[in-house]
């Protein structure tokens, strides 16, 4: 698979954690190497050259870099809070009409600590999104993850929520096991704009690891650390917090919300 447009200079975590580099060509390719059924000598000597390519873009890409400042996530910790609680640290609202849902603490044994975020409604409200806003980080340029399994629903989607100002005004990625693919909408003034999106295999009861990388008015989106797609927005809202996004009656649980603040 080639995707266009990715820039590991502008997005050099990114690049080293869905295992992605840029070629000569401008193109992606993942590494070590797309090119099966190549004779050995010739994948041999395009792994050669993959390799001098990684080694030169990450030097380049990390010059003058604070790597500890981007090397070092804060890990929302949902073990610490008690099952059958709404998780600390998070706000609840939602975009749309009717009720907030339930966002509680639960055990599952197949999340990475045991324990995970859970959101359950039995509303059918068109075009209704739950936020469990994380309120201990607003930041401008961001790296955010989230593991997800969405369990059932009538739209089976979920998403992570970056730049949220107030629950009308911020961008989402939404992964949806009903549609197979993986959007970034913006969210202004409660109308919804589809920006860009990729087909992907989004599974309904599987964990799955969402991300997206932020800066300035460009953004990157990774599903299970593969590069999906790049866009930019020239209007970007420019700070904000991340929230943890479903839709609908949907019941999804979400785990290992992990955030890396770019400077």
């Amino acid at each position: 698979m080639w995707v266009e447009s990715f820039d590991p200079l502008r997005f050099p975590r990114a690049a080293c954690s869905f295992g992605w580099i840029e070629m000569d060509s401008g193109q992606i390719a993942k590494f070590p190497s797309a090119a099966r059924g190549h004779s050995r000598r010739a994948h041999r000597l395009l792994l050669n050259k993959t390799i001098l390519v990684v080694m030169g873009a990450l030097a380049v890409a990390f010059a003058g870099v604070d790597l500890a400042a981007q090397s070092i996530p804060t890990t929302v910790n949902f073990a610490k809070d008690g099952v059958g609680s709404p998780p600390t640290g998070f706000e609840f609202e939602r975009t749309g009409n009717g009720d907030l849902g339930r966002w509680t603490v639960i055990n599952d044994p197949t999340a990475t600590t045991g324990f995970a975020i859970e959101h359950f409604s039995t509303d059918q409200h068109e075009d209704r999104f739950p936020l469990a806003i994380y309120t201990s980080a607003r930041m401008e340029n961001a790296e955010i993850s989230a593991r997800f399994k969405i369990i059932q629903g009538r739209m089976l989607t979920a998403g992570i929520a970056v730049c949220v100002r107030n629950p009308g005004d911020y961008y989402a990625v939404i992964a949806s096991a009903l549609e197979h693919r993986v959007d970034l909408f913006l969210f202004r003034g409660g109308k919804i704009t589809r920006i860009e999106g990729a087909e992907a295999d989004v599974a309904q009861g599987k964990w799955h690891l969402l991300g997206v990388a932020v800066q300035d008015d460009h953004f990157a989106v990774s599903l299970d650390q593969r590069l999906l797609f790049t866009a930019f927005d020239r209007a970007r809202i420019k700070d904000g917090k991340a929230a943890l996004l479903t839709q609908e009656d949907n019941i999804t649980r979400f785990d290992l919300m992990q955030i890396w603040r770019v400077e």
